[in-house]
């Protein structure tokens, strides 16, 4: 069957997905496949469970509902592409090492004020989870704002081929992914896949001024400065001023904007949502309020109080950039009883030993009422600080040595599970 054909019976469905246990009455189940699942084994099962059509890629019993195609990812991403190629509004896309999900959040929240905006749900910024996003997403939208993740070579530029965004940012390039990427310089060289993409169609950028690697990429990818809009702290077109306070604040356009997230570094953020704001005429006053009333969530820059204790919940994941910025600010926090809890980072590759040590230096620099290290990268702090292998171990010692009147960053990799800590 070929994509228009497919996108026929797409028009008629209520969707798509990939998981049998979350099926709506009318999908399309798409029969993915992967080194531990084979979505062609449930082909028939999906279409008891409501699906109004599967799409598989191996012999399956004949059934009229049942769809075979030469490979399902593929067939997947082209009938995203040709969805997207319907839209009528613009597609924005970003990727970063650090604060990309935040950043789409609160550009989604700016642009939803005034336009008819979509933007990727959760961190579905996968090579499933971009068709997906788009396949969720109305033709009639103003603006769809889609994450791109990634951890390999080639991976951003992939995606851009059946999204075919016409605006681009990088929030930063960090030490991110180290293993997948080899390195800094193969982090830099995946991440401004976005800016070679773009620069072929003649596409514009938002970018920040106060990053000299990202400005000077983005001239070398071809991107001409006419098509380079800009924010930072001294942009002729959005700049701004962090401000001190618990919560990040700033000053621009001669006003003051306060926020519920915690940590300077998410300055740059709220800055690049300002930006594309304004450069889309959405008025000030909107883009102030959406940004005030941004509420972070999924433990991503979150302050939350539990049993008399300030929290600092950011541990949905972790990088050395990310930490190192998590630990700078909380220096700057004043609060005569301050604690780390700080979880292994993971896809550090070879660069591990190097990377946890220099976070460990820089932790116990900070003279902190206490630290706590958690995972097996930080094993050799265990003479200078309190270790444990992992969360439970950590959250039982906990239960004999709670904490009270106590600021507390929690950061680290997601698969360190540290909000379970304050179940």
């Amino acid at each position: 069957m070929n994509i228009s054909s497919l996108y026929a019976l797409f028009q008629q469905s209520t969707g798509a997905t990939t998981d049998t246990r979350n099926i709506q009455k009318g999908n399309l189940f798409f029969a993915l496949k992967g080194d531990n699942f084979n979505g062609n084994m449930f082909a028939a099962e999906a279409l008891k469970n409501g699906a109004s059509y599967s799409i598989v890629d191996e012999p399956i019993a004949a059934n009229e509902r049942i769809i075979h195609v030469e490979n399902v990812l593929n067939t997947l991403q082209l009938l995203a592409l040709h969805h997207r190629r319907k839209f009528s509004g613009k597609v924005i896309a970003l990727t970063g090492s650090n604060g990309k999900t935040t950043t789409k959040e609160l550009i989604a929240a700016v642009l939803s004020s005034t336009f008819k905006t979509q933007a990727t749900k959760g961190n579905l910024n996968n090579h499933i989870g971009i068709p997906l996003t788009l396949l969720s997403m109305p033709i009639d939208v103003d603006f769809a704002v889609v994450e791109m993740g990634a951890n390999h070579q080639n991976e951003i530029d992939s995606y851009c081929h059946f999204t075919e965004p016409d605006f681009g940012l990088i929030t930063n390039v960090g030490l991110a992914h180290l293993e997948g990427f080899g390195g800094f310089e193969g982090v830099v060289k995946g991440k401004t896949e976005l800016y070679r993409y773009l620069a072929k169609r003649e596409a514009s950028i938002f970018v920040n001024t106060d990053n000299e690697l990202l400005m000077n990429k983005a001239t070398e990818a071809g991107i001409d400065k006419s098509r380079q809009v800009s924010y930072g702290t001294k942009s002729p077109f959005c700049s701004g001023k962090l401000l001190e306070g618990d919560f990040l604040s700033f000053e621009t356009e001669k006003q003051i904007v306060h926020t519920n997230l915690v940590g300077g570094y998410n300055f740059e953020n709220v800055l690049a949502a300002c930006c594309i704001g304004k450069y889309f005429d959405v008025p000030f006053e909107k883009i102030k309020s959406a940004i005030e009333n941004y509420e972070p969530g999924n433990n991503r820059s979150q302050q939350i109080e539990k049993n008399n204790n300030t929290i600092i919940l950011d541990c949905y994941n972790a990088n050395p950039s990310s930490m190192k910025a998590a630990l700078e600010n909380f220096a700057t926090i004043k609060h005569e009883k301050k604690i780390a809890i700080l979880g292994g980072m993971k896809e550090m590759g070879d660069s591990s030993e190097e990377v946890h040590q220099a976070i460990a230096i820089l932790a116990f620099s900070l003279a902190l009422h206490q630290l706590i290290f958690i995972g097996n990268e930080f094993a050799f702090t265990t003479e200078k600080a309190n270790w444990f292998t992992d969360t439970n171990s950590a959250k039982n010692w906990f239960t004999q040595h709670l904490p009270s009147n106590s600021l507390i960053l929690v950061k680290g990799s997601r698969a360190n599970k540290l909000e379970t800590l304050f179940d």
